[in-house]
């Protein structure tokens, strides 16, 4: 139990350096399978966590139609996001 909690803390800080929305999102479903493992004690609970925190996030940080991207030389810039 200890690791787990180990583990949150380390994906928590973890998606405080995301900067990109594939990495919010990445991070958002990290956190979920941490908080739903801790939760429920099981990998059903963590799984669960991870869908509900990975597309909760993705859709807070798209709520705008607005996403970052990191272009090839390692730029980040927001612009229209492509799936709309």
């Amino acid at each position: 139990m200890r690791v787990l909690k180990m583990a949150a803390v380390m994906i928590a800080v973890g998606s405080l350096a995301a900067c990109t929305t594939t990495e919010k999102t990445a991070s958002g479903a990290g956190v979920g399978a941490a908080v739903g493992a801790l939760a429920s004690n099981s990998v059903g609970g963590a799984v669960a966590g991870a869908l509900i925190g990975g597309f909760g996030t993705y859709l807070f940080e798209t709520a705008d139609g607005r996403c970052q991207y990191r272009n090839s030389r390692g730029k980040i810039y927001t612009t229209r996001c492509h799936w709309r």
